[in-house]
Protein backbone atom coordinates (compact mmCIF):
# COMPACT_ATOMS: atom_id res chain seq x y z
CA UNK A 1 0.00 0.00 0.00
CA UNK A 2 0.98 3.63 -0.44
CA UNK A 3 0.31 5.47 2.81
CA UNK A 4 0.19 9.20 3.50
CA UNK A 5 0.91 10.02 7.15
CA UNK A 6 -0.02 13.56 8.14
CA UNK A 7 2.03 14.69 11.12
CA UNK A 8 4.89 12.33 10.37
CA UNK A 9 7.98 14.22 11.51
CA UNK A 10 8.06 13.26 15.19
CA UNK A 11 6.48 11.26 17.99
CA UNK A 12 3.80 8.79 16.97
CA UNK A 13 3.81 9.97 13.35
CA UNK A 14 7.52 9.29 13.01
CA UNK A 15 7.08 5.85 14.59
CA UNK A 16 4.25 5.06 12.18
CA UNK A 17 6.33 6.15 9.20
CA UNK A 18 9.21 3.93 10.31
CA UNK A 19 7.05 0.96 11.26
CA UNK A 20 4.94 0.93 8.10
CA UNK A 21 8.00 1.28 5.89
CA UNK A 22 9.50 -1.74 7.67
CA UNK A 23 6.25 -3.62 7.02
CA UNK A 24 6.69 -3.06 3.29
CA UNK A 25 4.42 -0.08 2.67
CA UNK A 26 5.45 2.98 0.70
CA UNK A 27 5.23 5.96 3.06
CA UNK A 28 4.78 9.64 2.23
CA UNK A 29 4.94 11.95 5.21
CA UNK A 30 3.38 15.37 5.64
CA UNK A 31 4.83 17.78 8.20
CA UNK A 32 5.47 21.46 8.76
CA UNK A 33 9.20 20.81 9.12
CA UNK A 34 10.59 17.88 7.16
CA UNK A 35 13.38 15.70 8.58
CA UNK A 36 16.57 15.46 6.48
CA UNK A 37 15.88 11.94 5.20
CA UNK A 38 12.33 12.77 4.05
CA UNK A 39 12.76 12.66 0.29
CA UNK A 40 9.39 12.81 -1.45
CA UNK A 41 7.55 14.07 1.65
CA UNK A 42 5.27 17.12 1.62
CA UNK A 43 5.86 20.28 3.65
CA UNK A 44 2.59 21.83 4.86
CA UNK A 45 1.61 24.00 7.82
CA UNK A 46 -1.75 22.72 9.07
CA UNK A 47 -2.40 25.91 11.02
CA UNK A 48 -3.11 27.34 7.55
CA UNK A 49 -5.75 24.75 6.50
CA UNK A 50 -6.63 25.87 2.97
CA UNK A 51 -3.02 26.29 1.95
CA UNK A 52 -2.03 22.98 3.54
CA UNK A 53 -4.90 21.10 1.87
CA UNK A 54 -3.90 22.45 -1.53
CA UNK A 55 -0.28 21.39 -1.02
CA UNK A 56 -1.26 17.91 0.16
CA UNK A 57 -3.79 17.36 -2.63
CA UNK A 58 -1.31 18.45 -5.29
CA UNK A 59 1.65 16.63 -3.78
CA UNK A 60 0.41 13.08 -3.29
CA UNK A 61 0.85 10.51 -6.06
CA UNK A 62 -2.11 8.70 -7.58
CA UNK A 63 -0.93 5.47 -5.97
CA UNK A 64 -2.04 6.63 -2.49
CA UNK A 65 -4.77 4.38 -1.10
CA UNK A 66 -4.40 4.99 2.64
CA UNK A 67 -4.33 8.15 4.77
CA UNK A 68 -3.35 8.29 8.43
CA UNK A 69 -4.37 11.67 9.82
CA UNK A 70 -2.21 11.97 12.90
CA UNK A 71 -2.57 15.57 14.05
CA UNK A 72 -3.29 16.99 17.46
CA UNK A 73 -2.10 20.18 19.13
CA UNK A 74 -3.36 21.29 22.52
CA UNK A 75 -3.45 24.36 24.74
CA UNK A 76 -0.08 25.40 26.16
CA UNK A 77 -1.10 24.64 29.76
CA UNK A 78 -3.18 21.57 28.94
CA UNK A 79 -2.85 18.51 31.17
CA UNK A 80 -1.39 20.60 33.98
CA UNK A 81 -2.76 22.36 37.10
CA UNK A 82 -2.13 25.70 35.36
CA UNK A 83 -4.78 25.08 32.70
CA UNK A 84 -7.41 27.84 32.75
CA UNK A 85 -10.05 27.83 30.03
CA UNK A 86 -11.42 31.19 31.19
CA UNK A 87 -8.09 32.94 30.69
CA UNK A 88 -8.76 36.10 28.71
CA UNK A 89 -6.68 38.09 26.28
CA UNK A 90 -5.64 38.07 22.65
CA UNK A 91 -3.02 35.34 23.16
CA UNK A 92 -5.54 32.91 24.66
CA UNK A 93 -8.02 33.58 21.85
CA UNK A 94 -5.38 33.13 19.16
CA UNK A 95 -4.29 29.86 20.74
CA UNK A 96 -7.82 28.44 20.52
CA UNK A 97 -8.27 29.63 16.94
CA UNK A 98 -4.99 28.00 15.89
CA UNK A 99 -5.88 24.77 17.69
CA UNK A 100 -9.25 24.48 15.95
CA UNK A 101 -7.74 25.34 12.57
CA UNK A 102 -5.00 22.73 12.96
CA UNK A 103 -7.03 19.91 14.53
CA UNK A 104 -10.39 20.32 12.81
CA UNK A 105 -10.45 22.61 9.76
CA UNK A 106 -7.23 21.18 8.33
CA UNK A 107 -8.58 17.65 8.72
CA UNK A 108 -11.80 18.48 6.90
CA UNK A 109 -10.13 20.33 4.03
CA UNK A 110 -7.17 17.95 3.79
CA UNK A 111 -9.28 14.81 3.65
CA UNK A 112 -11.58 16.44 1.11
CA UNK A 113 -8.54 17.09 -1.09
CA UNK A 114 -7.39 13.47 -0.77
CA UNK A 115 -10.70 11.69 -1.33
CA UNK A 116 -10.64 11.67 -5.17
CA UNK A 117 -7.25 9.92 -5.09
CA UNK A 118 -8.27 7.50 -2.34
CA UNK A 119 -11.58 6.43 -3.83
CA UNK A 120 -9.98 5.63 -7.19
CA UNK A 121 -8.60 2.50 -5.49
CA UNK A 122 -10.32 -0.75 -4.60
CA UNK A 123 -9.36 -0.63 -0.89
CA UNK A 124 -9.23 3.00 0.28
CA UNK A 125 -8.61 3.53 4.01
CA UNK A 126 -8.57 6.47 6.39
CA UNK A 127 -7.22 6.16 9.94
CA UNK A 128 -7.79 9.12 12.25
CA UNK A 129 -5.79 9.55 15.44
CA UNK A 130 -8.25 10.63 18.08
CA UNK A 131 -7.84 10.78 21.83
CA UNK A 132 -9.49 9.42 24.94
CA UNK A 133 -9.95 13.13 25.78
CA UNK A 134 -12.58 13.17 23.03
CA UNK A 135 -14.68 10.39 24.56
CA UNK A 136 -17.70 10.76 26.81
CA UNK A 137 -16.69 10.67 30.45
CA UNK A 138 -13.04 11.34 29.64
CA UNK A 139 -12.59 13.30 32.85
CA UNK A 140 -10.50 15.96 31.12
CA UNK A 141 -11.15 19.75 31.38
CA UNK A 142 -9.29 20.93 28.25
CA UNK A 143 -12.20 22.45 26.33
CA UNK A 144 -10.67 23.29 22.96
CA UNK A 145 -8.61 20.11 22.67
CA UNK A 146 -11.47 17.90 23.84
CA UNK A 147 -13.87 19.59 21.44
CA UNK A 148 -11.48 19.12 18.54
CA UNK A 149 -11.13 15.40 19.26
CA UNK A 150 -14.92 15.03 19.57
CA UNK A 151 -15.08 16.72 16.15
CA UNK A 152 -12.68 14.16 14.69
CA UNK A 153 -15.10 11.38 15.64
CA UNK A 154 -17.85 13.29 13.85
CA UNK A 155 -15.68 13.61 10.75
CA UNK A 156 -15.10 9.87 10.77
CA UNK A 157 -18.82 9.11 11.11
CA UNK A 158 -19.75 11.37 8.21
CA UNK A 159 -17.00 10.11 5.91
CA UNK A 160 -17.96 6.53 6.64
CA UNK A 161 -21.56 7.09 5.60
CA UNK A 162 -20.83 9.39 2.69
CA UNK A 163 -18.29 7.06 1.06
CA UNK A 164 -19.42 3.61 2.13
CA UNK A 165 -20.43 2.92 -1.47
CA UNK A 166 -16.84 3.65 -2.55
CA UNK A 167 -15.52 1.03 -0.14
CA UNK A 168 -13.89 3.60 2.13
CA UNK A 169 -12.88 2.09 5.48
CA UNK A 170 -12.64 4.72 8.23
CA UNK A 171 -11.12 3.88 11.62
CA UNK A 172 -10.70 6.17 14.62
CA UNK A 173 -7.95 5.41 17.14
CA UNK A 174 -8.90 6.85 20.53
CA UNK A 175 -5.52 6.90 22.21
CA UNK A 176 -4.61 7.57 25.81
CA UNK A 177 -1.37 9.11 27.06
CA UNK A 178 1.53 8.09 24.84
CA UNK A 179 5.21 7.64 25.51
CA UNK A 180 6.55 9.62 22.55
CA UNK A 181 10.03 9.99 24.02
CA UNK A 182 10.97 6.45 23.05
CA UNK A 183 10.78 5.67 19.35
CA UNK A 184 10.88 2.26 17.72
CA UNK A 185 14.66 2.19 18.10
CA UNK A 186 14.11 1.74 21.85
CA UNK A 187 13.29 -1.86 22.87
CA UNK A 188 9.58 -2.28 23.50
CA UNK A 189 10.05 -3.59 27.04
CA UNK A 190 12.07 -0.50 27.94
CA UNK A 191 9.57 1.87 26.30
CA UNK A 192 6.66 0.19 28.09
CA UNK A 193 8.38 0.64 31.45
CA UNK A 194 8.44 4.42 31.12
CA UNK A 195 5.56 5.83 33.13
CA UNK A 196 5.09 2.58 35.05
CA UNK A 197 1.83 1.67 33.34
CA UNK A 198 0.54 5.20 32.73
CA UNK A 199 1.98 5.66 29.22
CA UNK A 200 1.44 3.69 26.01
CA UNK A 201 4.55 2.87 23.94
CA UNK A 202 4.27 3.88 20.29
CA UNK A 203 5.17 0.28 19.45
CA UNK A 204 1.63 -0.76 20.42
CA UNK A 205 -0.01 1.77 18.13
CA UNK A 206 2.22 0.82 15.20
CA UNK A 207 1.35 -2.85 15.70
CA UNK A 208 -2.37 -2.04 15.61
CA UNK A 209 -2.09 0.06 12.45
CA UNK A 210 -0.10 -2.63 10.66
CA UNK A 211 -2.89 -5.09 11.50
CA UNK A 212 -5.58 -2.70 10.25
CA UNK A 213 -3.88 -2.45 6.88
CA UNK A 214 -3.85 -6.24 6.57
CA UNK A 215 -7.63 -6.64 6.84
CA UNK A 216 -9.58 -7.84 3.83
CA UNK A 217 -11.84 -5.44 1.88
CA UNK A 218 -14.87 -7.15 3.44
CA UNK A 219 -14.33 -5.73 6.95
CA UNK A 220 -13.00 -2.76 8.86
CA UNK A 221 -12.48 -1.67 12.44
CA UNK A 222 -14.78 1.21 13.31
CA UNK A 223 -13.05 2.45 16.47
CA UNK A 224 -10.35 1.36 18.89
CA UNK A 225 -9.98 2.77 22.39
CA UNK A 226 -6.45 2.28 23.70
CA UNK A 227 -5.88 3.71 27.18
CA UNK A 228 -2.86 3.06 29.37
CA UNK A 229 -3.39 0.17 31.75
CA UNK A 230 -3.30 2.37 34.87
CA UNK A 231 -5.43 5.19 33.42
CA UNK A 232 -8.12 5.36 36.11
CA UNK A 233 -10.53 7.15 33.78
CA UNK A 234 -10.97 3.89 31.88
Amino acid sequence: MTVVIVGASRGLGRALATGLARAGHEVIGVARTLPPESRGWIAADLSKPAEAAALIGAGVPQSVDTVIWNVGVWEAAAFSPEYDFAAAGAAATAEIETLVATNVTAAILGLRALLPTLTAHARPRVILTGSTSGLRGSGRPEVAFGASKHALTGIAEALREGYRGDGLAVTTLQLGNLNTEDGLEVPEREAAARGAGTLIPVHDVVRIVVALLELSPASFVREITLPALLDERF
